[in-house]
């Protein structure tokens, strides 16, 4: 009976397991093929793409700005949302309200936050319109070393709610009885904030951080909307470099580029995953 059920299970998730195979790994490994060999021809070149990205200067400044976006950008959004997830949870019923709010950047579609910020932030925009108001000479924002910070700033404002939402279930979860035990024994906010809520949002911050991580590519949609192939320097990021090398047709470097992001990132999951093991053993 039970060896019944089991390829019942099988049967059931064959459509979803052809669905991966054909769009996920097949492509994958067509990738990790390509890493090996040369772009014309398929000549097995060993790990010369891999030296060639490692070596190309628009890939270094790419990973840089890409590394200096994540280190700065998913602290703060888990941080944030955090702290408004503990906020919204004590006003009560009163934060669904707030929750609808948080979560109304995300059905603004790209186009019409990239409209809204290149109106807000032009040479000839509205920021500077109010700062010729107090004598301070603007500049075109979009163009300097500022575009990295108006692109931290997107990636925040548009993902915060989702994040939100993401730890007040986790918040959800915890069982109000440790609580009100804690409390019996005299534990106040702070004691319990540190020693019952964090803790026990330890799975929940695995996965918002995995979440964050993989969102944190998709903010190339907003650059590229404002800067082209070519933006300025600060907002030159790693899809950039692959939507620039695809265009060029350099499918070798292109996919040793992605052979190594994805290892990096897989690897850092793995660490971060494994940490988290240990913190909830002890």
């Amino acid at each position: 009976m039970m060896k019944k059920n089991v390829w019942k299970g099988v049967f059931f998730l064959l459509p979803s397991m052809a669905g991966v195979s054909i769009f996920v790994l097949l492509p994958f490994l067509d990738v990790l093929r390509r890493a090996f060999t040369s772009a014309i021809g398929g000549q097995f070149v060993g790990i010369s793409n891999f030296q060639s990205v490692l070596t190309n200067d628009a890939f270094r400044q790419a990973a840089g700005n890409s590394i200096r976006f994540t280190v700065i950008c998913i602290p703060l959004l888990l941080l944030s949302s955090l702290s408004l997830s503990l906020w919204i949870r004590r006003i009560g019923k009163r934060g669904g309200f707030f929750k609808s709010i948080y979560l109304i950047p995300m059905a603004i579609p790209v186009s019409s936050i990239v409209l809204l910020w290149k109106y807000f932030f032009h040479g000839q925009g509205l920021l500077n319109g109010f700062l010729h108001l107090f004598g301070i000479s603007g500049a075109d924002w979009m163009n300097t070393q500022y575009s990295f910070w108006i692109l931290v700033f997107t990636y925040l404002w548009k993902n915060i709610g989702y994040d939100v939402i993401l730890w007040l279930a986790g918040l959800s979860a915890i069982p109000e009885s440790i609580y009100e035990a804690a409390r019996v024994d005299g534990a106040g906010e702070r004691e319990c904030l540190f020693y019952i809520t964090l803790p026990n949002l330890l799975p929940s911050f695995f996965t918002i951080t995995v979440l964050s991580l993989l969102n944190s590519f998709k903010v190339f949609r907003e650059a590229y909307l404002i800067g082209g192939s070519y933006p300025e320097e600060h907002m030159y990021l790693l899809q950039h470099v692959f939507q620039n090398w695809f265009r060029d047709l350099s499918l070798d470097k292109l996919s040793a580029a992605a052979v190594l992001v994805f290892f990096i990132i897989f690897v850092l999951i793995l660490l971060l995953k494994n940490r988290l093991q240990k913190e909830d053993n002890i």
